[in-house]
């Protein structure tokens, strides 16, 4: 049987309900920590599910956070320093990673509260989690406002990345599973994934093949 939810229904709902509808409705989103310090050096670190490639040359990268209309110490500190990380969540670290979304008081660090390690690394004014597979830093390049609901699409190019050596392919693939990188549906649900395959380059005149995990 199915369920139909008109505009009125939507609109209609208990707050959280909706939200917890609206986010579900894009399906797996990936899983990342942002890292970032302020200008004293005090680290803060934040989950979101919104993180979106944008370019590959030059490397860009794209990810909505909310309004400014309260203070965000991410936003604050990335655009005081210039740089954050984006760290993968993996199965191991998913709990803590959910606990980021917590408020702590402004100057309290979120590394500390929920039992995750700073990795600090030359010329980067952000720490990555030490506990992540695979972590790369950004240079922040644009802040825009949207202007339909106040969020805020942050775009940054990628300086530096970090992962073990044979999760890269020869073809640049990463393999992403290898690494046990974890995927959320809705606003708290956190999922293991299981590859299907990698298929080859998609022509009008051929039906894709299937490749291993080299691209051949």
């Amino acid at each position: 049987m199915i369920k139909q939810l008109s505009r009125e229904d939507i609109a209609n709902m208990q707050e959280r309900e909706r939200a917890r509808l609206i986010n579900s409705l894009s399906g797996f989103k990936s899983a990342n920590l942002v890292g970032t310090q302020d200008a004293q050096g005090n680290p803060n670190l934040a989950i979101v599910s919104s993180v979106f490639h944008i370019g590959a040359n030059p490397p860009l990268i794209g990810m909505i956070i909310r309004p400014d209309t309260v203070p965000r110490d991410t936003l604050s500190n990335l655009q005081a320093t210039g740089h954050y990380t984006l760290n993968h969540v993996n199965s191991t670290i998913w709990q803590q990673a959910h606990q980021t979304s917590a408020r702590y008081a402004p100057g309290v660090s979120e590394f500390s509260e929920v039992g995750l390690d700073t990795q600090l690394a030359d010329g980067i004014t952000a720490p990555y989690v030490a506990q992540s597979q695979l972590k790369f830093a950004l240079a922040l390049r644009e802040v825009q406002k949207l202007e339909i609901n106040g969020t805020l699409l942050v775009i940054g190019e990628v300086f530096d990345i970090q992962l073990p050596h044979d999760s890269i392919k020869a073809d640049g693939y990463i393999d992403i599973e290898s690494l046990h990188t974890v995927a959320i549906s809705g606003l708290d649900s956190y999922h293991e994934t299981r590859r299907l395959g990698r298929l080859s380059y998609a022509k009008p005149e051929h039906l894709p093949r299937q490749l291993n995990l080299n691209g051949e």
